[in-house]
């Protein structure tokens, strides 16, 4: 069975979480504060973690920075009465795999939660592929190394900017949505009043272009971003 740690102050919600995750056939652990939530996390067995954002000790934000840090491949859940976007953003960059906010209902935090497994089960259960180098003019990106390139200059990207890169590259030459951007590299379904495609686009944009010819990633208004070498 599948074991979930919570890590949430309200005692109230926590326990009611974790009984309706029992009932769904979940083992489950419940942690109060930040410190102790990100040593937890950071044990082996734990499959998935719940998280709110406004713990003592140290924020949720924190804790998901440090646990993404050492287990890249843990699935981390944002449960928060924070819902301005900005926070949405904040979690999802650094490397949140969902953003669930209070109050929710409880049939929709279970579908994210099988959501997550089921994805992090494909990455492990999956054999690496012997993958080819990507190139677009300059650009060079290697999937297996997470390797990336312009020219002789090694660019240095987050997993979520190479996430990003990588599905930009497989997809070169076609206008891609930010609906189908957000549920390629984020698993979402799109927000409209969330710009974290945009935000993450920019990034691209300052690490693989600004400095560099010729420009690869571009915008077609109304439609979504394209990366391709325009002659």
């Amino acid at each position: 069975m599948k074991k979930i740690l919570i890590i949430e102050d309200d005692r109230r919600i926590a326990q009611n979480i974790s009984r309706g995750l029992q009932q769904e056939g979940y083992v489950t652990e419940v942690v109060y504060e930040g410190v102790n939530g990100r040593q937890m996390a950071l044990q082996p067995g734990v499959d998935l973690v719940i998280l709110d954002i406004n713990l003592p000790g140290i924020n949720g934000f924190e804790v998901c920075r440090s646990v993404r840090a050492e287990r890249p491949q843990l699935p981390i859940i944002l449960l928060t009465a924070l819902g301005e976007i900005e926070d949405k953003v904040e979690g999802l960059a650094l490397g949140a795999d969902d953003y669930l906010v209070k109050p929710f209902d409880f049939r929709e935090l279970i579908a994210r939660v099988a959501t997550c497994l089921r994805r992090s089960a494909l990455i492990h259960d999956t054999p690496a592929p012997i993958e080819t180098v990507l190139q677009v003019a300059n650009l060079t990106v290697n999937p297996a190394t997470k390797e990336v390139c312009r020219g002789e200059t090694t660019i240095d990207l987050t997993a979520r900017e190479f996430a990003l890169l990588e599905h930009l590259l497989r997809n070169r030459g076609r206008v891609l949505s930010k609906p189908d951007i957000a549920e390629a590299v984020w698993d979402l379904n799109f927000d409209t009043g969330t710009n974290v495609v945009e935000v993450y686009i920019n990034y691209l944009r300052k690490k693989i272009d600004r400095d560099f010819e010729p420009k690869l990633i571009h915008t077609r208004p109304g439609m979504g971003y394209v990366l391709k070498e325009e002659l």
